[in-house]
């Protein structure tokens, strides 16, 4: 009876199975590349020849093997203005272009598009970086490219997120809009909090927060946050099994982005982490104002909502 039950079973966890999502990404674009995509994006916006900084990213990515030099990203832009759609452009290149385009908008779709900050009373709706650096703006970090050097707390690993180093206390905010899905205590990660973007593509991991008193006034799993909203303060906490411990030796916020494509890359073995450190210092230009334990500027990503207003 046993084996018959598990012969019809099979074929219902097959189809559940999904073999054509991506599996691994290496993000290696530069912050020169990536600044100088994001500005013909949003300078082009409203001309009639909108140049997507992931179309151009992807096209100069398929030719180079991800390395993403400035001289090409701005020879994709030079021929994204031209008639043939990005489509086109690759040639024999397309499925790769296909491939960095799907993996590029993993990492990047969230960062730019339309918001409007309130100031005076005022809703000023505009188009550009629409997330956040994690570090509140007037708090001073340092920080250099970490990503993949050795850890051996619990077990011999690589370091698969960016560590920020600031004083204690410094607000830590939502880089992107999203959902809370992870908060509390981890031995590795001491207090932390997990929050997946509204596409599910990015999970933001945000640790090692302040002993005592680590999160944002109210917060909870299942909540939603904007960008740039109060999450939580930049501490030591972590390496210990026992819960509220500083064992970390420097103070710091250690940020991380997982690409999940497929759900069952979700806490396993294979999951996606990226090297933010490029990205980070693109968020750099843009910083939310906290007082007080609030933001001083309220915020609505308004692709996902109407203009105030209207």
């Amino acid at each position: 009876m046993k084996r018959f039950f598990l012969v019809l079973m099979l074929p219902l966890f097959v189809l559940t199975v999904r073999a054509d999502y991506i599996k691994w990404v290496d993000f290696d674009v530069p912050y020169e590349s990536l600044n100088y995509a994001m500005e013909q994006d949003i300078a082009s916006f409203e001309e009639e020849k909108h140049i997507s900084w992931i179309d151009a990213l992807a096209l100069a990515a398929c030719r180079t093997g991800g390395r993403c030099g400035l001289d090409s990203v701005k020879k994709a832009v030079s021929e994204l203005k031209q008639d043939k759609s990005p489509e086109e452009l690759p040639g024999a290149l397309h499925k790769y272009y296909l491939y960095y385009h799907e993996a590029y908008s993993a990492v990047l779709g969230g960062l730019l598009g339309s918001y409007a900050i309130e100031k005076d009373g005022q809703w000023k709706p505009t188009y550009g970086l629409k997330a956040f650096s994690p570090i509140a703006a007037g708090y001073h970090y340092s920080h250099s490219d970490d990503f993949g050097a050795a850890r051996s707390f619990g077990f011999r690993r690589k370091h698969l997120g960016h560590d920020m180093m600031g004083s204690l206390g410094t607000p830590i905010v939502a880089v992107e809009g999203g959902i809370i899905e992870a908060m509390g205590w981890n031995r590795y990660g001491g207090w932390r909090i997990g929050i997946r973007s509204h596409d599910r593509k990015r999970y933001y991991y945000y640790a090692h927060l302040r002993k005592d008193k680590p999160f944002a006034q109210g917060l909870s799993v299942g909540d939603t946050v904007q960008a740039g909203d109060l999450i939580g303060y930049m501490g030591r906490t972590g390496y210990s099994d026992t819960e509220n411990v500083d064992n970390i030796e420097i103070v710091h916020l250690h940020f991380g982005m997982q690409l999940i494509f497929d759900e069952s890359q979700k806490e396993c073995d294979s999951e996606i982490w990226i090297d933010t450190y490029d990205i980070v210092r693109l968020l750099e230009s843009h910083r939310s104002s906290i007082r007080d334990s609030q933001r001083m500027y309220p915020y609505r990503d308004l692709d996902r909502e109407t203009a105030p207003g209207d």
